[in-house]
């Protein structure tokens, strides 16, 4: 199946179904090489090597939510938009969203109940002034997902739409791909 999203806000939405982005051909590797050279004979007593610097700590990667919330505050700033920080509320509303959909197999932001955004959202605790809802099948990456939203005039305008303060975001592994839920709102 190919990917599909939607977006929804308290103003006028649309629908889109993003395209599939170009695959990319992984990095080669370079291989080892051998040296020929015999090493040189040494006449000094052998002195004892000093310890190899410690390797510095891998950066954790960061979470697809917080690897989407980048991506989203870059973009709203191209666009003059202040940033959007991570909300734990508008999370765990989108993430119950993305849950739904996929164990009920459906793709709406109307659940099967009838309920919409705004009652997830508040639901789950957020009181807002404002919000709006993206949703997404099939991408399989932060990068894939915010590709699609940003493609389609109704994603955009939620992800560059300055009210907006906080964001929440979703994602679950279903067997039709990951099923992605974005939530934005400000209260």
């Amino acid at each position: 199946p190919s990917p599909s999203a939607s977006a929804s806000s308290a103003s006028p939405s649309a629908s889109a179904s993003p395209s599939k982005s170009p695959s990319r051909k992984p990095t080669p590797k370079p291989s080892p090489t051998k040296s020929t050279r015999p090493p040189a004979p040494s006449t000094a007593a052998p002195s004892p090597k000093p310890p190899p610097p410690p390797a510095p700590a891998p950066a954790p990667p960061a979470s697809e939510g917080g690897q989407v919330l980048q991506i989203v505050n870059t973009e709203r700033a191209k666009e003059g938009c202040g940033p959007v920080t991570s909300n734990d509320l508008l999370a765990t509303a989108a993430q119950r969203h993305s849950a739904d959909m996929a164990a009920q197999d459906y793709f709406s932001h109307t659940s099967l109940d009838g309920r919409d955004p705004g009652d997830r959202i508040t639901a789950a605790g957020y009181r807002w002034s404002t919000y709006g809802e993206n949703i997404a099948k099939g991408q399989r990456t932060p990068a894939d997902v915010m590709e699609s939203w940003m493609n389609s005039p109704g994603h955009r305008a939620n992800i560059l739409n300055c009210s907006f303060k906080e964001m929440g975001i979703g994602k679950v592994d279903s067997g039709g791909g990951p099923v992605w839920t974005q939530k934005f709102g400000a209260r």
